[in-house]
């Protein structure tokens, strides 16, 4: 079976996709398997995240996509950790998005170079961009799974529904055997003193059952993600002992559960 790859999807900037491509790294990791996060966003998020350097285009993702990649992947060791690799984001992946547009196999292009020139890690993790165009597509291509972390706010959850609509029809149109599955919903930010946010999460088992996706348990908000990422640090190496650090917990034994069923 081939390599574990997790899409982390939404059709919406600012819901914790990067919170969640981290810490999930982070928490497997620390179980003793080797994770690369491959950043596919312009906005190249996962630098601040991971504690990084800004890269040059030549040693990013912008590389690996483009025509002349060679297997030569450029990867960044995250907070020293050695299980941990990221190939950083470049804005010019904007660019590189237009190119594959017109490109042929441009949807499958990163599909494509895991195949060729495989990643030796356990897992792969792809942290995407926020619009639903040709880099979210090769994502998609290029992912055996995906998770969708969900804003507790009504535009969030109706574009969650959409999303699961986009992945579908997309799937079939690339004709992905086997279309990756989504492998949960990830409620994220969740404060319990903001009555909308308990509102929309009574909603949220309903959901998930109406598109037979499994949901998560909620990933709570609190300052300290913003304090850590501000370090450059993951919650549960800027403080160890803070409750959040629990919450990427399922979503890890799942994922490992798939590495070792591989």
């Amino acid at each position: 079976m081939t390599q574990i790859v997790i899409a982390v999807l939404a059709n919406a900037g600012g819901v914790g996709k990067s919170t969640l491509s981290v810490h999930l790294a982070y928490e497997v990791s620390q179980r003793k398997y080797k994770v690369a996060i491959l950043d596919l966003d312009p906005q190249r998020s996962l630098d601040v995240f991971c504690g990084l350097e800004a890269a040059e285009a030549e040693n990013t993702t912008v590389k690996v996509l483009s025509k002349d990649f060679k297997g030569d992947w450029v990867l960044a060791s995250a907070w020293n950790e050695s299980r941990i690799e990221v190939c950083q984001g470049h804005p010019s992946l904007a660019d590189i998005a237009n190119d594959l547009v017109i490109r042929k196999r441009g949807e499958y292009t990163l599909a494509d170079r895991l195949q060729k020139y495989p990643l030796s890690h356990d897992l792969v993790i792809i942290d995407c961009p926020a619009t639903l165009g040709m880099l979210n597509v090769n994502a998609l291509a290029a992912a055996t799974h995906i998770l969708v972390p969900i804003q507790l706010e009504m535009k969030a959850i109706s574009g969650s529904a959409e999303l699961v609509e986009w992945c579908i029809n997309t799937s079939e149109e690339l004709q992905l055997d086997p279309k990756p599955p989504i492998l949960g919903f990830v409620p994220s930010m969740y404060d319990e003193a903001v009555a909308m946010h308990r509102q929309y999460y009574l909603q949220l088992p309903a959901i998930a059952k109406q598109l037979d996706i499994k949901l998560y348990p909620k990933i709570r908000s609190s300052n300290e993600f913003k304090n850590a990422s501000a370090h450059g640090l993951p919650l549960h190496k800027y403080r160890t002992k803070h409750p959040a650090c629990k919450d990427f917990q399922q979503i890890a034994d799942d994922v490992i559960q798939l590495i070792k069923n591989k």
